[in-house]
């Protein structure tokens, strides 16, 4: 059987509430927190993705206990200095470069080397970014061809502080560096450009000893010593990345109206609401309120008659960076030529997005202009799309694969779109809930199946 979707048809219109997949980074960041803990810790609606549970498969490779009950895990932490570390260990953080990075400044103490591995994607990517910094901590690397994975790590008890500066908005890099500041002998001083910030409010809502400085462009963060962590129960929110996929759904969808429960609204990460509501689209917060240091809100969004094109500012970027598939979407069907700029990060992504973005748009036939870090996108208010268009071979790249269909539903056309079983890496549940807008209609039946 093959493993691909077909879309025959726009969708119609709905009105739904729906509740997405928890959060991806706070997953994984749970799970590694729990594990260097001191006691049992518990949480509820953590992502059941293949990234998720590679962090969980590395950490019983380092001894820790996880256990999977109906509707929560449970994870047995040893302590800040639990993790048992035997000879010739192999760690796999298949798709997942944040996991990938993190565990990097979690294992920098080990007293055997480690070698970590990754899936065709993600030994392609660069993880020099994160061993230099890391090594200034004490720690030995040896990188494939002095850049990328596979990877070896021979860690160090006495480990020194660093001073690192964070120019990219990196959140991996930065979280990777913060993560080894608490194995550090002294406080480690950290200018770092905006990016996601989960990593230390996780670490303040444990009262760790982390104080940060925010300016306008970056933050200052300095980083102590852990002496101690105590366990942490949590109820993980919806990924606002995965709710992306259906606010453009119902924005360039006819007479619609949606509501996602629950979503992390952390204000490094609703870069796409920002520059949805610049363009014109209704969307409002309801319900807020703070959970173990971060927002979370009930998101409604209603259909965009008249979209505007915008000229998205680059402080955007770092907030909307796993978003600007889907926004382009947007920009397609937008009353006007809309720019997109300093998006070369884009394409050191699982696959070269800012690339794939473009491609998607030519085969539907929205003129557009790219450079290495940049698109200009000619929109078109009546767009629909009457031909066949095939999605193939991009590195299994989830979020290429999901704003294909979201363009499938919007716009029209035949669409065969191969790769359907990417998004088991982060949304293993996306075609059941695009199943559950497309109730009132004759389903689509989407083939998971391998060749």
């Amino acid at each position: 059987m093959a493993n691909h979707i077909i879309i025959k048809k726009k969708i119609i219109s709905f009105k739904k509430k729906i509740c997405v997949s928890g959060d991806k980074s706070i997953s994984i960041r749970w799970v590694l927190f729990a594990s260097i803990a001191s006691g049992i810790s518990k949480v509820k609606n953590l992502l059941i993705s293949e990234d998720v549970m590679a962090a969980i498969d590395i950490i019983r490779k380092f001894g820790i206990r996880v256990l999977k009950r109906k509707d929560f895990f449970i994870i047995f932490g040893k302590g800040i200095d639990g993790y048992i570390y035997k000879k010739n260990t192999v760690i796999n953080a298949g798709n997942s470069a944040t996991l990938g990075r993190l565990i990097l400044g979690l294992i920098i103490n080990s007293t055997n080397t480690v070698k970590l591995i990754g899936d065709k994607s993600l030994s392609k990517r660069d993880f020099k970014r994160v061993t230099s910094p890391l090594s200034k901590f004490g720690a030995k690397f040896k990188l494939r061809k002095n850049f990328s994975l596979p990877l070896t790590i021979q860690g160090l008890k006495n480990l020194k502080p660093i001073k690192y500066f964070e120019k990219r908005g990196s959140a991996q890099c930065k979280s990777a560096v913060i993560l080894a500041a608490m194995r550090a002998n002294g406080t480690t001083y950290i200018k770092a450009k905006k990016s996601r910030d989960h990593t230390e409010r996780m670490m303040k809502n444990l009262k760790l000893p982390i104080r940060i400085y925010k300016r306008r462009n970056h933050d200052l963060i300095q980083v102590k010593k852990v002496k101690k962590i105590r366990a942490i129960n949590y109820n993980i929110p919806s990924d606002i990345s995965s709710s992306a996929f259906f606010l453009v759904l119902t924005a360039l969808s006819n007479n619609s109206e949606l509501t996602i429960k629950s979503v992390n609204i952390n204000s490094s990460r609703t870069g796409i609401i920002t520059i949805l509501k610049k363009m014109g689209v209704n969307i409002i917060f309801q319900n807020k309120k703070i959970y173990r240091g971060e927002e979370i809100a009930d998101i409604k969004i209603k259909s965009c008659k008249l979209i505007k094109p915008i000229n998205c500012p680059v402080s955007l970027n770092a907030r909307a960076i796993d978003e600007f598939l889907v926004i382009f979407l947007v920009a397609a069907r937008a009353n006007g030529v809309s720019y997109f700029k300093g998006l070369s990060e884009l394409n050191k992504k699982e696959s070269p997005r800012l690339k794939w973005g473009s491609k998607i748009l030519s085969k539907m036939g929205v003129k557009n202009f790219t450079t290495k870090n940049s698109i200009k996108i000619f929109g078109n208010p009546a767009l629909k799309v009457d031909k066949k268009i095939i999605i193939n071979n991009y590195l299994n790249d989830h979020r290429v694969f999901m704003t294909s269909v979201v363009a499938a539903l919007s716009f029209g056309g035949l669409w065969k779109i191969h790769n359907s079983k990417s998004i088991k890496t982060s949304f293993p549940d996306f075609l059941k809930i695009i199943n559950q807008l497309k109730k009132n209609e004759k389903e689509t039946k989407y083939n998971q199946n391998s060749n």
